[in-house]
């Protein structure tokens, strides 16, 4: 193992990346190929927006890449319902995993009961199909906001916090990792994303307590993985 990736086991770092493409011009052709790096690499997931869940779940049928869908997303602010039927839907198509955006301006506006309820009607709505995630947009918000995020997130049964969309201000930074690690029991995991662009950057999001990376830069994480200890 090189100097600076510390302790971690690297050859496990496939299993945190949840390899990524919501761009609103991806293609087929795109979809296949983040599946085909996918299964090359044998990432986690591969995580797109709705309308690839079903190709995506096809393509990756037996592989043992999951598909991740992302509900509610850039803004997070669609109606409750809207979102809990998105997810529901997504799941139905193969997703086993659901990022769902928190309703980031009735959590600035201090509406706490709808920020928890909303993240509830998507947990309920996919209850033994998927986990879900709840991706709090970090950048909009200060630390004690951020906290109250995590805590309403786990009073709603959610699975993971989750820092950014990559489409809003700012991503995901190691203080934020470690805020949300501190803020969430030990039951909820933490996802980092926003920004993870290298083997320095996914490895610095583990340190501090992610469990799962966020990253349409999987493959380029990978070879510098593989420059760096043999992997």
């Amino acid at each position: 193992m090189m100097s600076g990736t510390g302790t971690f086991d690297i050859t496990k770092l496939p299993a945190y990346i949840d390899h990524t493409l919501l761009k609103a011009d991806a293609t087929a052709e795109a979809i296949g190929k983040l599946c085909d790096e996918a299964k090359q690499y044998g990432f986690y997931s591969v995580c797109v927006n709705g309308m690839w869940v079903p190709a995506a779940s096809k393509a990756l049928a037996g592989s043992g890449v999951r598909v991740s869908a992302v509900v509610g997303f850039p803004l997070g602010a669609g109606l409750t319902g809207v979102k809990a039927y998105e997810a529901a839907r997504a799941a139905e198509h193969g997703a086993a995993d659901i990022d769902m955006v928190m309703a980031v301006g009735a959590l600035l506006a201090g509406d706490e009961d709808y920020v928890r309820e909303d993240i509830r009607a998507v947990v309920e709505a996919v209850r033994g199909q998927a986990i879900v995630k709840v991706i709090l947009e970090t950048g909009y918000l200060n630390e004690d906001q951020k906290r109250t995020a995590c805590r309403l997130a786990e009073e709603a049964g959610a699975h993971f916090v989750k820092t950014s969309t990559g489409f809003g201000p700012g991503g995901a930074t190691v203080e934020d990792v470690a805020l949300m690690r501190a803020a969430v029991s030990p039951n909820v995991q933490v996802k980092a994303s926003g920004g993870v662009r290298d083997l320095a950057a996914a490895l610095s999001m583990i340190r501090a307590g992610a469990t799962r990376l966020g990253t349409s830069s999987g493959v380029v994480i990978m070879n510098g993985a593989a420059g760096s200890s043999g992997y």
